[in-house]
Formats: C-alpha cells, structure tokens, sequence
C-alpha cells in the first residue's frame, strides 16, 4: 500500500510540474478542446503574492535569500468532493484555477486517465520540443578548446 501511495505522489508531482512550466494560453486551449469538467468551487483564490527564493553558491555552500518571485495559488473542490491545490509562477490567475482543476480531476480515478491523455501528455510534448530546440540551438554555439602543444618544448 505504502509503494502505490508514493507512487501515485510522484505522478502527482511530475503532472503538476507539467503544468507549473506550461504557457497559460496552451493549458487554455487544450482544456478548452478536452471536454473535461471545468466547474469547481474556488475555496482559497486564485490570489497572487510573493515567496522569498533561496540559492547557494555552488550548490552545496550555506543558504542565502536571492529576492522574491510572483507566484499565484490556488485551491479548488470539485462537486465530487476532490480538493486540488495549484501554486504558478507570475500573475495568471486562470492558470493556477484550471491547474487546481486539473489537480482535482487527477485525483479522481474516474477521470485520471483523461487529464493524463487530453491535457497533460500534450503539455509534455510541447514543453519537451521546446526543451530541444533550445538544446539544439545551443549545442551549435558550442565551442571546442584544445591546446597544441610545440615541439621545441
């Protein structure tokens, strides 16, 4: 029981983070054309404020506050009882409430397997095309150092 409730945590994360790095015009157009629900009592927001980011030199050096970011949350509960949760960087409110939703929608085993294939598998492509361009793009400002070493030395 524990290996299923991790499990499903960490495909709960990973479908969140999918949507947490979505543009807000996509997550919208794909809702809009996925028939899924949309209908869902707003219980905390969407309200927008700022969190404190934190960094470390190198990884591993002691903590420091490097400023504040925007973020907007929300929480939403759906007829059916599901409660779901969504926290987005910037201020797009409607982002943060379709992504409760579909936070919501997740957790419902009824619909879980249409989020996944209408909003968060498209959303995944995209954001991974979009991960290779840059990579391909910057794979060929990639410059090789050698040195030549003379003879006389």
């Amino acid at each position: 029981m524990r290996g299923q409730e991790a499990r499903e945590q960490a495909e709960r994360k990973a479908m969140m983070a999918t949507l947490a790095h979505a543009a807000a015009d996509e997550i919208t157009r794909l809702w809009n054309g996925s028939g899924l629900p949309s209908e869902a009592e707003l219980l905390r927001g969407p309200e927008t404020g700022l969190v404190t980011v934190r960094g470390r030199i190198g990884g591993g050096g002691a903590p420091f506050n490097v400023g504040e970011a925007t973020v907007t949350r929300a929480t939403v509960r759906l007829p059916s009882g599901q409660v779901g949760h969504s926290y987005a960087l910037g201020r797009d409110k409607g982002k943060a409430k379709l992504a409760a939703i579909a936070d919501a929608l997740w957790q419902d085993p009824a619909h879980r397997e249409a989020v996944e294939r209408k909003l968060v598998a498209p959303l995944r492509a995209v954001l991974e095309a979009a991960h290779e361009k840059r990579r391909v793009e910057t794979a060929a400002t990639k410059v090789d150092f050698f040195t030549m070493v003379r003879g006389e030395d």
